[in-house]
């Protein structure tokens, strides 16, 4: 199976954060963040795979700023590694003030997505071919963090 770039899956997707995604204070829902982060996630998935995907799981996120009425949130999201019927996607997220232009990453995130065939089964994923030296490292990284999660996830098994 013929690998493809990180390129090709690289996707964007931004949002206006409104009244009805907020809590009292005016901050988003953490809840509203990860689901943005999921969405973002799941198109770098497909667009990589060309099939279904699932979410398997997501690590840890934690907001470095709160996300605020009115502001845009960006997400940037790429596989970093195929493993063989699942893949790490690495999604970027950051606000925007529209008014003054200032930026602030808010928070990042890694899920891994299982591939599905028609069937609803698994199915291979071509590798991803890391080309820049960032990609090369976030490539190295996720194979740190898989053996993290299947670790903890046999300490999890009954």
């Amino acid at each position: 199976m013929e690998g493809k770039p990180v390129r090709e899956s690289i996707s964007d997707y931004s949002e206006l954060a409104l009244p009805n995604d907020a809590n009292g204070l005016g901050n988003v829902l953490g809840g509203t963040v990860m689901h943005l982060v999921d969405l973002c996630a799941a198109m770098a998935a497909m667009r990589h795979a060309r099939t279904a995907v699932v979410t398997a799981s997501v690590d840890s996120l934690h907001f470095l700023h709160p996300v605020r009425i009115g502001q845009l949130i960006m997400l940037r999201s790429s596989v970093n590694r195929v493993f063989r019927t699942s893949m790490e996607v690495g999604v970027y997220v950051l606000t925007e003030n529209l008014l003054t232009g200032e930026r602030l990453h808010t928070c990042s995130a890694y899920l891994t997505f299982v591939a599905l065939d028609k069937e609803r089964k698994a199915t291979t994923i071509p590798p991803v071919i890391a080309e820049t030296e960032e990609e090369k490292r976030r490539y190295r990284e996720a194979g740190e963090r898989r053996e993290y999660r299947l670790a903890q996830r046999k300490r999890l098994q009954p």
